[in-house]
């Protein structure tokens, strides 16, 4: 629920747009070794996390939480260098406060729900909401992209909406919770919807009507500030960015570095397109309602709605149409081979949900489930 990460835009050229930075934010559950249940150990665990990195660790909203933030890069090496050195950092720091660093949704084993970290906001929110707290660990991946300036921004936000259903799809990684399968493959976001200012972003006409609508959503009670506009995709209240903020935290350091990549790629193609005078589509806010239940519910592994006409199309064929549409964008920005690579690789593995499914058809034991989690947590 925080945002620390900056990601900045270099200067556009008469020529287009020119490389864009990228910063991901990645948020964890730590959990007992042997049971598999959250733990509130958020402090344990910061007391062990080395000097140098303590920049770039936060607490989050639940002490069974625990965020990382990679500096922006032009790159992706930089960014998977960034994750992967965090993520063995935090995992070895788990481990030293004896619990275990878990890449995933939200909790797939029953126990009592870890208490709120102790911070004079976050007791605001819980006297409001009261019981709209998620359950044990909400976790979720957020990647900032620069753009120019708030206008551009917003038009940004327009551009891409209709995108973020497929990308919704990709990132699902969490399909247990209280012991059970849900039955859908991001149960994170059902959870998560439990809050009343998260919602697709909508069309909107102008970086006025963005802060219009942000002050009236405070005074109307559902937000207690900015911070709370949980809109799948929004501008930073602190940097010149956009903020894409609809997935689960992703499984392995492969999975975030692609979905980091095509969410750079979808920016780069809407700032194109604001360039070029192309008109963003202002697909009906309850269609795309559907479409991100679906993404929810389905996973890359079954069926997502098509916003073009509102059919079933399976979800794997969204996914290739949204990468031919920015594959101008990545080859640009260098990182078409190594998308290619990755989505070969989601291909063949499936969704972090479909791989912790896949772990339980094998042994029918949840603990099985959290130990290949950690595993490709750490790398």
């Amino acid at each position: 629920m925080t945002s620390q990460v900056a990601a900045e835009v270099t200067p556009t050229t008469p020529e287009g747009t020119d490389l864009l930075t990228v910063g991901v934010e990645e948020e964890f559950l730590l959990v007992d070794p042997h049971t598999g249940a959250a733990v509130p150990a958020v402090d344990l665990v910061m007391e062990q996390v080395p000097p140098e990195l303590r920049g770039q660790v936060e607490r989050e909203f639940q002490t069974s939480q625990i965020e990382i933030g990679s500096p922006p890069g032009l790159e992706l090496r930089s960014i998977r260098h960034s994750l992967g050195v965090l993520r063995a950092a935090l995992a070895d720091a788990a481990e030293r406060a004896g619990v275990r660093l878990l890449a995933i949704g939200t909790g797939p084993v029953d126990g009592p729900l870890p208490p709120v970290v102790d911070k004079p906001r976050f007791d605001r929110m819980i006297e409001r909401f009261r019981l709209l707290v998620p359950g044990p660990g909400n976790n979720g991946m957020h990647v900032h992209v620069g753009v120019p300036d708030p206008e551009t921004g917003v038009q940004v936000l327009n551009h891409v909406r209709s995108w973020l259903p497929v990308l919704h799809a990709v990132t699902t990684n969490s399909p247990f919770a209280r012991g059970e399968d849900t039955g859908y493959a991001s149960w994170r976001s059902i959870e998560w919807e439990h809050w009343p200012s998260v919602a697709p972003t909508p069309f909107l006409a102008s970086h006025e009507h963005y802060e219009r609508l942000i002050r009236q959503l405070i005074a109307s009670g559902v937000m207690l500030d900015e911070g709370m506009l949980y809109w799948y995709a929004r501008l930073s209240a602190k940097y010149p960015t956009v903020e894409l903020r609809i997935g689960d935290v992703c499984p392995s350091v492969d999975d975030a570095v692609l979905v980091a990549a095509l969410v750079r790629a979808l920016v780069a193609t809407a700032l194109t397109d604001i360039a070029e005078g192309r008109p963003a589509v202002n697909t009906d806010h309850h269609l795309l309602v559907a479409a991100h239940w679906r993404a929810a519910h389905d996973g890359l592994e079954g069926d997502g709605v098509d916003l073009t006409n509102g059919e079933l199309r399976p979800a794997w064929e969204l996914l290739d149409r949204l990468v031919d549409r920015v594959r101008p964008a990545l080859e640009e920005h260098g990182d078409l081979a190594e998308v290619t690579d990755l989505l070969g690789g989601l291909r063949r593995h499936g969704t972090g949900a479909a791989r912790q499914r896949a772990v339980f058809a094998r042994t029918g034991r949840l603990e099985d489930v959290v130990a290949d989690v950690a595993r490709q947590t750490r790398g």
